[in-house]
């Protein structure tokens, strides 16, 4: 039986033990979103992880409502993250770059006034961070087929510029009613083109992002991390195994590095989800 401290391979990574550092939202960028010297500090103090996967890092202004969160789509922001990196390999570790675009939980501020991005015109619930505290979201405009090739194309930069920087992997954030999640949601869903509808449909958008990470940074290098039941942020769906068992299949069959669940738990950020878990059904399909 293995114990926490055996090794594992994931995909390309070779891990000396099974303890991953979960992603968490520190704020510790510039307002420009670009990393700073303590976050070598910070990463460097968790390296004997297994893997580091970063906090969550932005593809693009409009994706990125969160104050001081890192990005990855400008040269600047690269840059800022070399030596972050660089401190993490020297102290023997690995890190993957979580991938991240918020969708409609960005708040209008970041936006000079504009409407945050989502599969629909909806809006999420309860307030979002912004520089002048907590404020109530708006709502957000439906994506365009336009806007959604635009999107793939910022997830492909920022893929290519998270390898640029140095980081061992990518992890997609399609998970917490973000972008991804409210694609693949029925309630935060209404399209009747071909990413909306059926569980199927509705599962495209990340099926396409995925492909362009692999493009990018390789499937042994690619990771994606659901959050498969209940209500995370306004994102719900009423029949969640019908969504992310067939999602968790494809996933196995691109070879991805891993896929990472989380699951409302009674303590849990999002509280408790009277939905049964879906892991064990993912669990039978993700090999």
């Amino acid at each position: 039986m293995s114990n926490l401290f055996d090794p594992i391979q994931l995909g390309d990574i070779a891990a000396p033990n099974r303890i991953l550092m979960s992603p968490l939202t520190r704020g510790r960028s510039t307002r420009e979103h670009v990393p700073t010297a303590i976050m070598a500090d910070y990463y460097v103090q968790r390296a004997a992880a297994g893997l580091i996967i970063s906090e969550g890092t932005g593809v693009s202004r409009e994706g990125l409502g969160w104050p001081y969160a890192p990005g990855l789509w400008t040269d600047e922001q690269v840059e800022g993250w070399k030596p972050v990196i660089d401190a993490v390999h020297k102290a023997d570790g690995r890190i993957f770059a979580q991938i991240w675009h918020m969708g409609r939980i960005v708040h209008p501020s970041f936006l000079d006034g504009g409407a945050p991005l989502s599969a629909s015109a909806t809006t999420a619930p309860g307030k979002g961070h912004t520089y002048d505290g907590k404020q109530p979201y708006s709502a957000a405009r439906a994506a365009t087929l336009a806007d959604i090739a635009r999107t793939l194309d910022e997830y492909s930069v920022a893929t290519r510029n998270a390898m640029r920087a140095g980081f061992d992997g990518v992890q997609l954030h399609a998970a917490n009613g973000y972008l991804i999640d409210q694609f693949l949601r029925d309630n935060s869903n209404h399209r009747d083109d071909d990413y909306g509808g059926t569980p199927e449909n509705r599962g495209r958008l990340l099926r396409e992002v995925v492909e362009r990470l692999i493009a990018e940074a390789g499937a042994g290098r690619t990771a994606v991390r659901f959050s498969p039941n209940g209500d995370t942020q306004g994102a719900f769906d009423s029949n969640p195994e019908s969504v992310f068992v067939p999602a968790a299949k494809w996933l196995s069959d691109q070879n991805i590095a891993f896929l990472e669940l989380r699951e409302q738990l009674p303590d849990g950020t999002f509280g408790q989800s009277d939905q049964p878990r879906v892991s064990p059904a993912i669990r039978q399909v993700f090999k």
